[in-house]
């Protein structure tokens, strides 16, 4: 019994040689040879990134605004807010702004409630009506002349989110950035290669993306505005357009 237990052992050790022996550094070979695992996961080449800005100036503001009217019925709110928004529409468009250029955003009704400490349950004292549009302005003086046009026609139910600003059509930038980063990536890496003493190849992998950061000048979730008694000042500034790449170049 003793020797067929040391014949078993002795087969298992030549079966564990005979497998190491088809094993390389490169991968583990199966069977004939057909089938091979590749356990070498370095990455090879010169990986570098390059980032390109271009500064733009804005052509279009975007005006966030509405109305929100609240009273103790549906029909009195809803009412209340449609004849406000009527008003704030017709003031948008003496301003100049095409009805393609405004665009519904949010509409809501909603209970109004308040806790009652007798009853010790919540009870509804009314309802409340939001009504918000989004208003492309293609003249990027003219928001603050816009708003104090929207205040006045609203009155104390208007309520102003936010003004951005953005660019109609930024492909000739992101072009332009586009430009700068690949630039930036290739003499990052020419820099590399000749550091370490290597000869820089041919690019083997890249990847792009491209943003417009957008700037909010104001905003407020339930900001109301007093009508105004000078006109609101409301500035574009500059904006950046920003593309990064990523870049792969082989060694030879």
């Amino acid at each position: 019994m003793r020797k067929i237990w040391l014949i078993a052992i002795g087969l298992v050790l030549v079966l564990a040689v005979v497998g190491l022996a088809g094993c390389s550094s490169e991968g583990t070979s199966l069977g004939n040879g057909n089938v091979g695992v590749n356990l070498n996961t370095q990455q090879t080449g010169i990986w570098v990134s390059g980032e390109g800005k271009v500064p733009a100036v804005p052509d279009v503001a975007v005006l966030s605004l509405g109305i929100e009217a609240q009273e103790a019925s549906v029909a009195e709110a809803q009412a209340k807010a449609a004849e406000a928004m009527d008003k704030v529409m017709a003031a948008l468009k003496v301003q100049g702004i095409a009805e393609k250029d405004i665009q519904t955003q949010y509409f809501n009704i909603q209970k109004v409630t308040r806790w009652d400490d007798k009853t010790q349950q919540e009870v509804v004292i009314g309802y409340r009506v939001t009504n918000t549009v989004t208003a492309k302005i293609r003249e990027v003086a003219k928001p603050g002349t816009v708003i104090d046009a929207v205040v006045a026609a609203g009155g104390d139910l208007t309520r102003v989110d936010s003004v951005s600003f953005t660019i109609d059509d930024p492909s000739p930038y992101y072009t332009q950035a586009r430009e700068k980063a690949v630039t930036y990536a290739t003499a990052k890496a020419k820099q590399l290669a000749s550091l370490a003493g290597l000869k820089l190849g041919k690019v083997t992998y890249i990847s792009e993306s491209s943003y417009m950061p957008s700037y909010n000048y104001y905003k407020g979730a339930e900001m109301s505005l007093p009508a105004p008694t000078v006109t609101t000042s409301i500035t574009p500034g500059e904006l950046e357009i920003i593309a990064n790449v990523q870049m792969v170049y082989a060694i030879d």
